[in-house]
Formats: structure tokens, sequence, C-alpha cells
């Protein structure tokens, strides 16, 4: 699909990696790791547009003026358990920011978000939100894990993903059209089942090796 609050991440780095994720050989200790150096690399491209203020510094040679981030921190919310492994690549580069989650899971049969838990930090008006979940597959669990977010006061929202179903990209974007996807690829199709085709399965359960 084509819409310009879309950007596929077509970085070499990130498709070599994304690749190597998909392999159902990948074992659990690689999966991870992968996981968490492109959440490195898509932290990159969600944060090119941050804004940033000058500041008066002292060099070991001389005083200069340099670029600072403005404002208050950043605000990570993962959607768990599966955004954890996004999360923590981020993390890495943003150690300061601070950290939501949002606990969801899909009902089986009508493949309906159901919430279990929620945690965000103050301030939520004042901060860039990063929502971040590895699979957007229906589309259901982010459009419900977003305007949970938006109803705590957030303005400024972006929503980070590995892999994306047309289905559920064309979902989200009808529900929140104010609100950019960054994602490493579009994938053909759902199944019956409301898995990404050609997809690389269960990404929580590849994460912690639960099946």
């Amino acid at each position: 699909m084509s819409n310009r609050n879309v950007t596929v991440v077509s970085h070499p780095l990130v498709q070599h990696k994304l690749t190597l994720m998909r392999d159902v050989t990948a074992p659990t200790s690689l999966f991870r790791t992968l996981l968490r150096e492109i959440g490195h690399l898509l932290c990159y491209e969600v944060c090119r547009d941050l804004e940033t203020t000058t500041v008066e510094i002292d060099t070991p040679l001389e005083r200069m003026s340099a670029p600072k981030l403005e404002g208050k921190k950043l605000c990570f919310v993962s959607i768990l358990r599966a955004g954890n492994g996004l999360l923590d690549g981020m993390l890495e580069l943003v150690p300061s920011a601070r950290v939501g989650h949002v606990g969801l899971y899909r009902e089986p049969e009508t493949l309906a978000p159901v919430e279990y838990y929620i945690k965000l930090p103050d301030n939520m008006d004042q901060r860039l939100c990063i929502v971040v979940d590895p699979m957007m597959a229906t589309g259901n669990s982010a459009t419900a894990a977003v305007q949970r977010i938006k109803d705590s006061g957030a303005a400024r929202i972006k929503f980070v993903c590995l892999l994306a179903a047309p289905e559920g990209l064309a979902n989200f974007v009808e529900t929140h059209p104010d609100v950019p996807v960054i994602t490493a690829a579009i994938d053909r199709q759902l199944d019956d089942h409301g898995y990404i085709l050609p997809g690389l399965g269960d990404a929580g359960d590849r994460l912690f090796g639960t099946k």
C-alpha cells in the first residue's frame, strides 16, 4: 500500500537481519539478538526529526554552541510481550527515555485485543510517544493500544514495528491517520488465523522460546 504516513526502512542492514530472523532454523538467542539490533536501527529512523535546542558547552579546547535534545524525555511504550524485544535496542540508544507498557492478548476466535495491563509515565501530553510491537497483523492490538495512549493525553505518537500485513496497516491507518508508522517490511497477506505471510511466525514465542 502507498501512504505518506508509512515508512518502510529498506536499509541493507535492516533487511539482512530481518532475513536471518525469518529463517525457521534461527535459534532463540539469535532471534533475540537480531530483534534488539533492528530495534537499534529503527530507532535512528523514528528519532530523525527530534527537536533540538542549542546550548553552550566547554570542550577541552574552547567554548562552543552545540545541539541538544529539547523538551520532555521521550516515551517508549512496549506492547507486551513481544514489544520488549524492540524496546531493548531502542533503550540502548536513548537510555534516559521513559517507558510505558500496554498488555494485550489476541482472543483466538475473534482476533479482538483484550487488555490486561497498562502503565504509562506522567505528562504524556508533553512527550513524543513511540509505540513498539514487532508484528502488525490484523492491526487490532496496535489500534487499541494507540487509542489507550491517546486517552492518556498523548498527542505526538509514532508506531514502530518489524513486519506489517497490508490488512492490518490499512486498519491502523484508517483509525489513526495522524500516527506515522515505521516498519522494516510490509508482507503479502494474513492467513486464516491472522498470522502474517510469509512472516516469521509468532514473534513472542520465538523471542522467549515458549514454543
